[in-house]
């Protein structure tokens, strides 16, 4: 092969075999207002703002990876993603298999029950007979499932299903985090109460892959910059006014800040 022909089909091998630059963030855009599609079906929530924003300090152009969030900690895993932003609680459980950034939104777990339910605790939910529901890869579920041995425990895809099931009386709690519990309330006054003090504390962050510490250093300067120049505050005002008000008047921290 002449020379110039054999520098051109090596250029293009090279090319080819080039890594796309694009972060690929991994979410479950069902959870809103954190994550979930405008009615355009294009990604939006408080999430994907912060996606963005990571992917403009880290100067690589964004790709958003919708699926569910059970499959997203295998997806880090495999490498068909690059990290997650998904609402995800940092555990130990999950330490294991991932690394978490600094935390970038503080929260717990609250319990939704029926209107006319006679819990008044968790203590409560630890009798005989209660019956649970849960969205399946929580931690939550993973709370109950070590905590509550005498419930019931169902486990679905999707919070609207769990939210179902106490509304129509199927169920006698929800277990699911303080801002997810309060805004389901509101929707289900007339049938649902929420217990809104945390009974266990967590906080999200990013997952990333484990032993990445290079991208766990420049993510973990991301959240301190956005957080000292107001990025979170103003995501709390833009999509969860209503809420951080709310919050603010029961003496509950604000998830993020």
């Amino acid at each position: 092969m002449p020379r110039l022909l054999l520098l051109i089909f090596c250029c293009f091998l090279a090319a080819c075999g080039k890594k796309d630059n694009s972060l690929r963030v991994g979410m479950e855009l069902t959870y809103p207002p954190f994550e979930m599609k405008d009615a355009q079906g294009n990604p939006d929530g408080v999430g994907v703002k912060m996606a963005e924003a990571l992917a403009a300090d880290l100067g690589r152009p964004l790709k958003i990876v919708p699926m569910e969030f059970s499959g997203l900690i295998p997806a880090l895993k495999s490498g068909n993603v690059d990290i997650v932003i998904s609402s995800m609680t940092a555990t130990d459980e999950r330490r294991e298999s991932v690394e978490f950034s600094e935390p970038y939104a503080f929260t717990g777990l609250s319990i939704l029950l029926g209107k006319d339910s006679t819990v008044r605790s968790i203590e409560d939910l630890k009798k005989d007979g209660i019956r649970v529901a849960m969205k399946a890869g929580t931690t939550g579920e993973s709370w109950a499932a070590a905590n509550l041995p005498k419930a019931k425990i169902t486990a679905f895809t999707e919070e609207p299903a769990c939210v179902m099931e106490v509304a129509q009386g199927r169920a006698d709690a929800f277990i699911y985090d303080q801002l997810s519990i309060y805004r389901y309330h509101k929707e289900n006054l007339d049938t649902t109460r929420a217990l809104l003090n945390a009974f266990v504390q967590e906080n999200w962050a990013v997952a990333l892959p484990k032993g990445d510490t290079e991208t766990k250093a420049k993510v973990d300067a991301f959240i301190a910059k956005f957080r000292a120049e107001g990025g979170f505050s103003k995501l709390a005002d833009q999509y969860l006014g209503e809420e951080k008000k709310a919050m603010e008047e029961l003496g509950v921290p604000f998830i993020i800040r």
